[in-house]
């Protein structure tokens, strides 16, 4: 018996008692709705799950690609999800108790309670009462590419545990605090609502993933590659050098240059990159007739002012005190 069941049973959520007439019979092929009997045949998401078992979509937004959050608000019905691609985290803002996953003959909803439905995974629902929840869609391969960056798991080793009703206070503490307050749809907050969806994936990984201990990951690339690499990337500075272009450039897929770079260059391609920029940037500061603005482009930067912040953050001091001091 799953953990979050085994705790559940225990407590006597399933012993006699006002639990026990919210108890339904699963639903057979034959009696299901027929949105139901459709979802089986085109695995919707659990987006498009929830829409059409009747709960209401109160906002969303994307945060970037593969990666999306929800607001939803329902009363009654069920819902049904059939092989979704890709990993939910729910958590209950308001209301919760008499929701039950039949498919588990689970209950125990309530506000701040967690849920984690890993992607490829079956559930159906019962929601017998009002409730408010909040949800964040993730992709397996951003899933993925942040447990490379990240922790150096091995993105074959994933494997998110199926939770119904937890408890993870650190977790809906930045729901509540960081993520609710934000206006997704606005640009300022981008990037903030970034940072602390990223931060969520990072608590998954780290406190929901069957993997018990992280082994850090061998091998790096070829000498050919690691200088081609190298090379590409003096050159092409002043240019978006995103992974994608990078794992291209080394003819591989972004997953594996990602893992193999961190090994041969000892960080992120993202972190290589933007200190290969200050330190053109610094070659190119000695000479007076450069200016800020024309160093900040040669270096990549979107802006004169966003080279600054960079080339502070980096040296301690602006690029103008840095170059009067050197």
């Amino acid at each position: 018996m799953p953990q979050a069941a085994e705790a559940l049973y225990i407590l006597g959520f399933f012993t006699s008692g006002p639990i026990d007439r919210l108890r339904r019979p699963i639903q057979t092929r034959e009696t299901r709705p027929r949105w139901i009997m459709e979802q089986q045949q085109h695995r919707l998401t659990v987006k498009e799950a929830l829409s059409r078992s009747g709960a209401c979509l109160q906002r969303s937004g994307s945060v970037d690609r593969g990666l999306s959050l929800a607001e939803w608000t329902n009363s009654a019905g069920q819902a049904f999800y059939e092989r979704p691609d890709h990993h939910t985290l729910s958590i209950y803002l308001d209301g919760g108790e008499r929701v039950i996953r039949e498919d588990k003959r689970l209950s125990g909803g309530a506000p701040g309670k967690l849920c984690l439905l890993p992607a490829e995974h079956k559930s159906q629902w019962h929601i017998g009462g009002p409730l408010r929840m909040f949800h964040l869609y993730v992709d397996p391969e951003l899933l993925a590419y942040e447990a490379l960056t990240s922790f150096d798991i091995d993105p074959r080793h994933i494997d998110l545990m199926d939770l119904t009703f937890c408890d993870d206070p650190a977790m809906a503490m930045i729901v509540r605090g960081g993520v609710l307050p934000l206006n997704w749809q606005e640009k300022s907050d981008r990037g903030a609502l970034d940072a602390v969806c990223r931060l969520l994936i990072h608590r998954i990984l780290k406190s929901h993933n069957r993997q018990a201990r992280q082994e850090a990951v061998r091998g790096g690339l070829s000498p050919s590659v690691r200088r081609r690499t190298a090379d590409y990337i003096d050159a092409n500075l002043e240019q978006a050098l995103t992974l994608d272009r990078l794992a291209r450039e080394a003819g591989l897929s972004t997953f594996h240059f990602a893992k193999m770079f961190r090994v041969s260059f000892g960080m992120p391609p993202h972190r290589y990159v933007a200190a290969r920029r200050i330190e053109q940037a610094e070659r190119l500061l000695r000479n007076r007739e450069n200016s800020l603005a024309a160093v900040a482009s040669a270096c990549g930067f979107g802006s004169q002012s966003h080279f600054s912040k960079a080339f502070k953050a980096t040296t301690g001091v602006p690029p103008g005190e840095w170059r009067s001091l050197s």
